[in-house]
C-alpha cells in the first residue's frame, strides 16, 4: 500500500497525471489533473485500488481531500470513478458542509449523483467527517485567524466553513475583517 509519491509530473490528461519518479511513470487519476503543472515536483498522496481486473491509483494534493475520497468511496453505491468528479468540483469544505447540513441539491450537481444516492452519501457519512474538517480549518496558513476567531468566542463550528473562502495571502487584520463580514452574513 501507498501513502504517497513524491515526483515530476510529466505528462497531463483529462482523467490523470504521469507522475515520474525513480526512472518510473505512474498513472494517477486525480480530481483535477489540471490543476498540476508538467515538469514540476509535486507530493501526491495516493490510493491503491486493487481488484481482479484493475490496479489503479488515485492521487490527491492534500491529505484532506484523501481521506473525504476513502470516506466517499466507503458509500453504498459510490465508487472511486463516481467519486473523483466531486472532488473536482466540489471543495472539501462545501462536500463536508452539504453532508452536514443534508443539502441534497448541493449533492445531486455532480455527475451521476441523483436523489438516492446523495441521501445515501448523508445517511452514510453524516456526522462523522469532523476529523477532516478540523484537519482542514487547522491549517497552518490560518492558525492565527482560527485563534483570533475563537479569542472573540466563535466556536470552532461557525467559522470553519467560511475559512477557505478567505485567502491566506492577506494580512491578519484583513483576514479577521473578511471573516467576521462573512460570519454577520
Amino acid at each position: 500500500m501507498y501513502d504517497y509519491i513524491i515526483g515530476k509530473v510529466t505528462n497531463i490528461n483529462s482523467t490523470y497525471i504521469v507522475l515520474e519518479c525513480g526512472g518510473i511513470g505512474y498513472v494517477i487519476y486525480t480530481p483535477n489533473p489540471y490543476s498540476f503543472s508538467e515538469n514540476s515536483e509535486y507530493k501526491v498522496y495516493l490510493y491503491q485500488l486493487v481488484r481482479e481486473d484493475e490496479l489503479s491509483l488515485y492521487g490527491f494534493k492534500t491529505i484532506e481531500e484523501k481521506e473525504l475520497f476513502l470516506k466517499l468511496i466507503s458509500v453504498k453505491g459510490l465508487g472511486p470513478k463516481m467519486t473523483l468528479p466531486i472532488l473536482a468540483t466540489g471543495s472539501v469544505s462545501g462536500v463536508i458542509d452539504a453532508i452536514e447540513r443534508e443539502n441534497l441539491l448541493y449533492l445531486r450537481k455532480f455527475p451521476k449523483i441523483g436523489d438516492k444516492l446523495a441521501k445515501q452519501i448523508v445517511l452514510d457519512l453524516k456526522g462523522k467527517l469532523g476529523v477532516i474538517s478540523s484537519v482542514e480549518v487547522n491549517n497552518s496558513s490560518y492558525e492565527e485567524l482560527v485563534e483570533v476567531l475563537k479569542g472573540l468566542g466563535y466556536k470552532e463550528k461557525e467559522f470553519k466553513a467560511i475559512i477557505p473562502k478567505i485567502s491566506c495571502d492577506l494580512t491578519i487584520e484583513e483576514q479577521v475583517k473578511e471573516a467576521l463580514k462573512l460570519l454577520l452574513k
